[in-house]
């Protein structure tokens, strides 16, 4: 007996109703990418494993898959691994093809990647990332429209959602304030878990990693003040100022923050009608587990659906020192494209219309009418008109179902007298009404 057929746990296969959605989001997300300037590369799925390890931090490092068996003998080639997200190849290729590009290089890149993580809902295996970045930069501007991007993309979806920014050198700057400055990576990685976990479990984690009593203890200002009730980002930062007046990296981190909400407000339009809900908080207790963070970070949630964070990204000082190439400041974002279709379904936002591609069926009911209908076909595509032609003559029932499952809106009927008259008999399936058209005629209807 045949072994069942199956898939790898966390992974997924696309019907046409899947893939028509995917499109959908990946087009809306590619044509707001566009209007910025920005330009799509690709990497390949593989990378050395050299290349990958170290840059997502301790956790991060654990979820990487690693290949094998790449075709080469082991000795002679370095071990591979299957990319864990679009940012660290993005910093290997701006280093490889320096010499090609122009700076600042201003990139979109929507490509899969995969991690070796326990699957759960809205948390996959393989996934696919949209991500944009500017490199070659120092400007603020870049954060500035990244969140613009944000915005609008969430818009033209229609999704509610919220924007939390906050700052590394901040994190840095707490760490320093509270006596603990080599402790960065432990303090960021636990509390970034605080909306999950809670105050008590982040406490806890904080002296596993570590911290004694007293740096918990002053920590407690910043994760409670996380916990209340949102407050205007100004107020958070004018507190923050006291709470780190000591801390130079601290202090430029404040100011970087000042001035990014500074640049939004400016830019804000009071005439625009919104489709959807766009908010920006600053959340002091968002860290993200990458590494290579050095200034703002952003993470975006959506606001009618519990699914986590679909939306990430920051500002990285030296990703490409790395690679041989320092000093190169760069800030991008990622959108999460499968948790994004989630939250669409979830919310039943998707378009009705997007699995009607092709406009008119033709049905024949012999061989020599099959030949007509191939040659009409012909002419309609050449007017850009998607065109079917069902593949051999068969009951009309069958052919009119076939229509009816792919939702297509008209059959062309060819028989004998459609054959003597140069026309064909048009049926609208919605309505059932039929009439006798010519090309032209034909044509008009399929593209009023």
């Amino acid at each position: 007996m045949a072994q069942k057929p199956s898939i790898p746990k966390g992974t997924r296969d696309f019907g046409q109703l899947e893939m028509a959605r995917r499109n959908y989001i990946f087009d809306t997300i590619k044509g707001v990418f566009s209007l910025y300037g920005f330009q799509q590369i690709e990497t390949p799925a593989m990378e050395n494993i050299g290349t990958l390890m170290g840059k997502y931090g301790e956790e991060g490092d654990k979820l990487l898959f690693r290949i094998q068996n790449s075709g080469e003998k082991a000795a002679l080639a370095p071990e591979k691994g299957l990319r864990y997200d679009l940012t660290v190849p993005f910093a290997r290729y701006v280093v490889q093809h320096r010499e090609e590009l122009a700076f600042p290089f201003k990139r979109f890149q929507i490509q899969p990647v995969w991690r070796a993580d326990r699957p759960q809902k809205g948390r996959y295996r393989e996934f696919y990332q949209c991500d944009v970045d500017v490199i070659g930069s120092d400007s603020l501007i870049g954060e500035l429209e990244l969140i613009q991007i944000v915005e609008e993309v969430y818009r033209r979806l229609g999704i509610n959602v919220c924007l939390h920014i906050n700052n590394r050198k901040i994190l840095a700057g707490i760490a320093e304030i509270i006596g603990a400055p080599e402790k960065i990576v432990d303090i960021t990685v636990a509390i970034d878990k605080l909306d999950k976990i809670g105050v008590d479990a982040v406490n806890a984690e904080l002296v596993e990693r570590g911290l004694n009593e007293e740096q918990v203890k002053a920590l407690q200002p910043i994760l409670k003040e996380n916990s209340a009730v949102s407050r205007q980002p100004s107020d958070q930062l004018a507190e923050l100022k006291t709470f780190l007046a000591k801390s130079e990296i601290g202090m430029k981190g404040i100011a970087e923050m000042e001035e990014v909400f500074e640049l939004v407000e400016s830019q804000k339009s009071k005439d625009r009608s919104a489709q959807s809900q766009f908010s920006i908080e600053l959340d002091l207790c968002l860290a993200r587990g990458l590494n290579y963070y050095t200034g703002a970070i952003f993470e975006v949630k959506a606001l009618d659906a519990q699914i986590g964070s679909i939306t990430g990204g920051g500002r990285y000082d030296n990703l490409t020192g790395i690679f041989g190439l320092p000093g190169v400041s760069g800030v991008g974002i990622s959108f999460g494209a499968d948790r994004i279709y989630d939250v669409l379904t979830e919310l039943d936002l998707f378009p009705k219309e997007l699995l009607t591609a092709t406009q008119v069926l033709f049905a024949t009911f012999g061989p020599d009418e099959l030949t007509y209908a191939l040659k009409w076909a012909k002419e309609l595509r050449a007017r850009n008109i998607a065109v079917e032609v069902y593949p051999e003559p068969t009951k009309m029932k069958k052919q009119m179902g076939y229509a009816d499952d792919k939702k297509i809106p008209f059959v062309a009927i060819v028989g004998g007298n459609e054959m003597e008259t140069n026309t064909v008999m048009l049926k609208e399936m919605s309505s059932g009404v039929q009439q006798q058209v010519d090309l032209q005629e034909l044509v008009k209807t399929l593209t009023r």
